[in-house]
């Protein structure tokens, strides 16, 4: 089995970390500071990122996106994954989702996001609803050409920087296995339309200056031409479109672990105390060893589940291994950094405990580690009828 990377895949990690270092480490402290982006460098690092050639890597080439396979946006998402997420993210990868749409919504939504012209967000999670996807209360209800819609939705990812979400309610109920459960319609709606508003969310400890809103919709009416696929089968439209998120997650916190662990190695090269840089006792040299380790299966477990998906061969267990184990693994690389580092690890002085911070909700965004758990559990016993 060979692991090398050919020479456009050395290519592509070549040019994203080129870019993360020389247009987003320099503003990281900035964005730290501000607990946000300003306009003008929101502007900015967008318009490099489509000079440079890395904006819409995930979309087909035929729709003018970088075509890249699943194993090239896994490298992609590692090098970004390094930088701020306030920062990297405005490196755009427009939501697969958007490749349902048909008709007039390609031209509306789906073509300007790869030229980089409109961007989106996602909304699903409901302060009643998280996990539990099937059981949110926003509610689409078809009055002649219209939906009319009505609900909130929380945790909505840079809501405040987009121009359209991606949103999905409740359309009808259905019996499941003796439980009655939403039938889910997604949708493509402005965020200028009227009914609709966006209400800044609680400040949060992880992604200082990556904002999450609530979207509140009363009575805000839609038009039918922008359902994004069949009423009530917009579950599967997610598990058809979305399962590859969990790879996102996965590769983005291998790359960051990979940061900590450098930053983290060359301070205990540096650092002397009773004679000799303290990386050379066991208390600092051990815990080094199990970093690396971990870091290695979690990045091998990631690559080889974006291998799987480019053989059309993924399941959803080897997503849910890849986020649980590489975001569990940064979570306890950033502590492990932090106890490193002593007391400076607490410190703004150093990046430490911003990665430290950050880490936290990787473990429960795109599916808690719990879910991730269930999923894999779920695989392993089905198969003997458990």
């Amino acid at each position: 089995m060979d692991f090398r990377l050919d020479d456009e895949q050395r290519a592509i990690v070549d040019t994203v970390r080129t870019f993360v270092t020389r247009e987003l480490y320099p503003h990281e402290e900035d964005v730290e500071r501000l607990g946000d982006v300003p306009p003008e460098l929101v502007a900015r690092i967008r318009e490099r990122s489509v000079q440079a050639g890395l904006h819409a890597a995930n979309m087909p080439a035929e729709l003018g996106g970088g075509g890249l396979d699943a194993v090239g946006m896994t490298l992609v998402e590692r090098e970004l994954g390094k930088a701020s997420y306030a920062l990297q993210w405005l490196v755009a990868r427009p939501s697969n989702i958007l490749q349902a749409c048909e008709g007039e919504q390609r031209e509306q939504y789906l073509l300007p996001a790869v030229r980089g012209e409109r961007h989106d967000c996602l909304a699903m999670t409901e302060p009643g609803a998280g996990s539990d996807v099937r059981s949110m209360t926003t509610r689409a209800v078809r009055h002649g050409d219209d939906y009319w819609i009505d609900g909130t939705k929380h945790f909505i990812s840079h809501a405040d920087k987009s121009d359209f979400v991606i949103l999905f309610a409740a359309t009808g109920s259905e019996e499941v296995h003796g439980r009655k459960v939403n039938l889910i319609t997604g949708f493509l709606v402005d965020l200028d339309t009227p009914g609709l508003t966006v209400v800044p969310g609680p400040s949060s400890v992880s992604h200082r200056g990556y904002h999450h809103s609530e979207l509140v919709f009363e009575g805000c009416r839609v038009p039918a031409t922008n359902r994004l696929g069949e009423e009530g089968r917009g579950f599967e439209l997610m598990g058809e479109w979305l399962g590859a998120s969990r790879l996102t997650v996965a590769a983005s916190s291998v790359g960051r672990a990979r940061r900590v662990l450098d930053m983290t190695i060359q301070w205990a090269a540096d650092r002397v105390q009773f004679g000799q840089p303290i990386g050379k006792f066991q208390g600092i040299g051990f815990p080094l060893a199990d970093m690396a380790t971990e870091l290695e299966a979690a990045e091998l477990l990631t690559l080889q589940a974006a291998w799987k998906l480019d053989q059309g061969t993924m399941t959803d267990r080897d997503a849910a291994m890849a986020k649980l184990f590489a975001s569990e693994a940064l979570g306890r690389i950033t502590d492990h950094a932090v106890q490193i580092h002593g007391g400076m690890g607490l410190m703004s002085e150093l990046p430490i405990e911003r990665f430290w911070r950050d880490a936290r909700v990787e473990r429960i965004w795109d599916g808690t580690s719990e879910i991730q758990r269930h999923i894999i559990s779920r695989a392993l016993l089905r198969p003997l009828g458990a």
